[in-house]
């Protein structure tokens, strides 16, 4: 998307704790992470750190040909293949935690800053940490599916940020959004039509990509985890605020 969200109109009625828990535990994991130029005890050159990052991916990322078959993947021999036993289901909660670097968390956690408070206080808090859970999760498996039983890990929130989006098309598209366009000038679009553009676009390079050799990746970017992510988003968000509204509807004849 040639823009970037800076803030919505929408009048939350409570602090978004889960969005802002989420911000939070997001920039910590990178920062203590041997892709941050700040863990300087990993190593002060690129060399020296290329094995603790091989190790640290190994571990905690998502990698497909683990999802798919349960069996742990080895690491190169010169980095000792790590010496730990892995989760493989696991790892589709703790990759979302992770990013390749800074402007890969900035970015993904600019969407969250804006779109997350306006979903959390449509759903609540708890119906929103599970959906953002569960869009990250069906995104990383639908990933997995595409590419097939590849090695290559997948990192970042990108999957569980696009079922955001996704919900808040469900549930709080009215909304306007200041965006800066090109990255330059502030507008104000409606939500509704910025959250649909970004999934047109990520359809259509996931689409475009998916037909070379690499299964829905181009340049490390996982097109088919935001697709699949964001629809799993729109669906949750649409089943959890109809049943929120019935038991609200339910209440209010009792009371």
């Amino acid at each position: 998307m040639a823009g970037m969200p800076l803030s919505d109109d929408y009048p939350v009625r409570r602090v978004p704790v889960v969005t802002y828990l989420l911000i939070t535990a997001n920039v910590v994991v990178y920062l203590m992470s041997p892709m941050s130029a700040l863990a300087v005890w990993y190593g002060g050159d690129l060399m020296a750190r290329m094995c603790p990052v091989e190790l640290y991916l190994l571990r905690w990322a998502a990698i497909p040909a683990e999802l798919l078959t349960g069996d742990q993947v080895a690491g190169t021999a010169a980095c000792g293949g790590g010496d730990f036993t892995k989760l493989p289901w696991l790892s589709s909660v703790t990759s979302m935690f992770l990013h390749g670097d800074g402007f890969h968390l900035l970015s993904n956690m600019v969407y969250l800053f804006v779109f997350g408070p306006v979903v959390e206080d449509r759903l609540g808090r708890y119906r929103y940490l599970g959906l953002y859970a569960a869009s990250g999760i069906a995104a990383t498996y639908a990933f997995a599916l595409s590419t097939g039983v590849d090695d290559v890990p997948l990192v970042g929130a990108s999957g569980a940020i696009s079922g955001v989006l996704g919900a808040y098309l469900a549930v709080q598209s009215r909304s306007r959004v200041i965006t800066l366009v090109f990255f330059i000038l502030p507008v104000r679009l409606p939500g509704w039509a910025l959250v649909a553009t970004y999934f047109v676009l990520q359809y259509f390079l996931y689409i475009s990509v998916s037909l070379f050799p690499g299964g829905g990746t181009d340049a490390g970017v996982a097109y088919a985890a935001h697709v699949y992510g964001f629809i799993a988003g729109v669906i949750g968000g649409l089943l959890m605020y109809r049943i929120r509204w019935r038991a609200g509807t339910r209440l209010s004849d009792v009371y």
